[in-house]
């Protein structure tokens, strides 16, 4: 029996796709693993559905007609009670500009087409895996950094003290730099730990979201410093430290 299976309450997952072959196909390898799996056609109708009730995941195409799929991940990430939900992203569309248009508006992963429904089962799983962490029991454990501070009991990150509104990619993201402080991680080291993700794909998912995870910490962004060639690193020190 799989994980997803066992557990009492399956995983809520929500496909958004207009070809209802596709979304049928989906939705069955899901639903054999032990999701709880609805779909919707468009975007509008997506968004109705989300409302609704809030699901644990989106499988999300892009070319939906309307309302398109960069719409429906560009509202979820508005919204403060939903821009948490992480969203796996299935299109057929391949270019680069659209990869990193997908990322940059906040998906957790991305998947073209023609696709194989085992990896994306796969994936689907280990999203689910980094973002329904279980939170650490007992006295609450911090890292620190800078003006930067993780609760690893509680999931929540906090800049100078206010709560920082992060992606559960985001999250997982300053997370590993933080464990590792003053240590350079390559992408392919952050694509295994905060993805989850062990196959070469493209790095430029990493440099994306290093990109928006900055740009959500303001001047202190500064402390992901890039190391070129390698990768990047959350400074070891500062020196009003």
């Amino acid at each position: 029996m799989s994980t997803a299976a066992a557990k009492a309450s399956p995983a809520r997952i929500l496909v958004v796709e207009d070809e209802r072959d596709i979304a049928a196909l989906v939705a069955y390898h899901l639903t054999k693993e032990g999701y709880r799996v609805r779909t919707a056609e468009g975007g509008a109708e997506a968004l109705e559905a989300v409302a609704a009730e809030r699901p644990d995941l989106l499988v999300l195409d892009l070319m939906l007609p309307g309302f398109s799929g960069y719409d429906v991940l560009q509202e979820i990430r508005r919204s403060a009670e939903l821009a948490d939900v992480p969203v796996v992203v299935l299109t057929a569309r391949r270019d680069e500009a659209d990869r990193v248009k997908g990322l940059e508006l906040g998906a957790d992963d991305y998947v073209t087409k023609p696709f194989s429904p085992r990896e994306l089962v796969l994936r689907v799983g280990a999203v689910l895996r980094r973002t329904q962490s279980p939170a650490v029991t007992g006295t609450s454990r911090l890292l620190r950094g800078g003006p930067v501070t993780v609760d690893l009991s509680a999931m929540t990150a906090y800049l100078n003290d206010e709560p920082l509104d992060l992606t559960p990619t985001e999250y997982r993201l300053l997370t590993t730099l933080l464990e590792r402080r003053g240590r350079v991680q390559t992408r392919q080291q952050l694509l295994e730990t905060a993805w989850d993700i062990h196959a070469r794909i493209e790095t430029r998912t990493v440099d994306m979201h290093v990109q928006r995870l900055r740009a959500k910490l303001g001047d202190a962004g500064a402390w992901i410093e890039t190391v070129r060639g390698f990768g990047y690193r959350f400074r070891a020190r500062d020196e009003g430290e």
